[in-house]
């Protein structure tokens, strides 16, 4: 028990939570309040039901194509294209379910799932194949189909938006018991996205096989690992990630467009390098990708409740991926030292 919560505070996780406390707390005292409407009792302007689930809601979005990004940097890639293939999944699935015209809710919503992960999947083993069949970096074939992918949406919705059907709304908006005016469906679904992709990189074969691509791809080739399945598998998990968000946000907002999700990608990528995600790979987790979505979103919100300029938002996301980075690269440098020294002991002393 005692080595379960030794390994547990000395996990990166465990700051990265107790940086979000600390900016909940401040953002909390900082806020001010304001007499309810219908009660008159002081509200504050960010400790309340509403501002929370909201701000759990923005973050869920760029949080779950985090979690399926955080597989391809752990892999030692890197995949730009996800804002677009939010775009197009969305825009695909208002397309269809117009085309198919009306059917019962239940259909209606299996349907825009379906049509949703559909796309994101197809355009993340394209992304996989482009990588491993043409043998080039994935920063540029990401860049390419980040271009030709909204480009593609862009064509077939000539550049409109697209109302998706009320009931799909219905269902990602639904109050579970809550007050009508709280949605808590997106903040649950990245829950149980971080669950599963957590269990799928800590639990199962194939996690294992990407953190050990990601580390030493000659030694996993030598092990006899499939690297083409490897690298295949971590752009299709993006891609379904960014489908499943597509479904959510479209479905949220009421409608698709070939624009949505302009500069995801810098969200995205923000969230899993803060959530601890290693650029030159072999290290990340599914809950440092949302822990890192919520606190970019936290910084978002802290800007627009304390009224400043919100043109900062972008410097201060930008320094907090530099920060990231460079303590990463500390981290692993005192690591590499302390191994170092560990080895030297052993010679010594042999």
């Amino acid at each position: 028990m005692r080595a379960f919560v030794h390994r547990l505070v000395g996990s990166q996780e465990s700051g990265l939570v107790l940086v979000v406390v600390l900016v909940t707390l401040s953002l909390a005292l900082l806020a001010g309040s304001h007499p309810d409407r219908v009660t008159g009792i002081a509200v504050n302007n960010f400790w309340n039901a509403n501002t929370l689930v909201q701000t759990a809601t923005d973050a869920s979005f760029f949080a779950i194509m985090a979690i399926g990004a955080t597989m391809v940097i752990v892999s030692g890639g890197i995949d730009l294209s996800v804002g677009s293939i939010y775009a197009l999944a969305g825009v695909s699935m208002a397309l269809v379910l117009r085309a198919l015209g009306p059917m019962s809710d239940g259909a209606t919503v299996l349907i825009g799932l379906a049509v949703c992960l559909g796309v994101g999947l197809l355009c993340g083993l394209l992304n996989g194949a482009l990588v491993v069949g043409l043998r080039v970096h994935p920063f540029i074939i990401t860049l390419g189909t980040m271009w030709v992918l909204r480009g593609i949406a862009f064509v077939a919705t000539k550049a409109e938006s697209i109302t998706v059907p009320q009931p799909l709304t219905k269902v990602v908006k639904a109050s579970l018991g809550l007050p009508a005016t709280l949605y808590p469906v997106p903040m649950l679904t990245m829950i149980a996205v971080t669950i599963l992709g957590t269990i799928y990189l800590q639990r199962t074969v194939m996690g294992r096989h990407i953190f050990a691509f990601g580390g030493n791809a000659e030694a996993s080739r030598f092990a006899g690992l499939s690297l083409s399945g490897i690298q295949i598998g971590v752009f299709a998990v993006s891609g379904l990630t960014a489908g499943l968000a597509a479904f959510l946000g479209a479905s949220f907002y009421g409608s698709a467009s070939s624009g949505d999700a302009q500069g995801y990608e810098l969200y995205v990528i923000a969230s899993a390098v803060v959530g601890g995600a290693s650029l030159i790979g072999g290290r990340g987790s599914a809950l440092g990708a949302m822990l890192g979505a919520l606190l970019i979103v936290l910084i978002r919100q802290s800007i627009r409740t304390l009224h400043f300029d919100q043109n900062y938002e972008w410097i201060v996301i930008g320094c907090a991926i530099i920060i990231a980075v460079v303590v990463d690269q500390w981290s692993t440098r005192a690591g590499a030292r302390r191994l170092s020294v560990a080895r030297e002991q052993v010679r010594t002393a042999a």
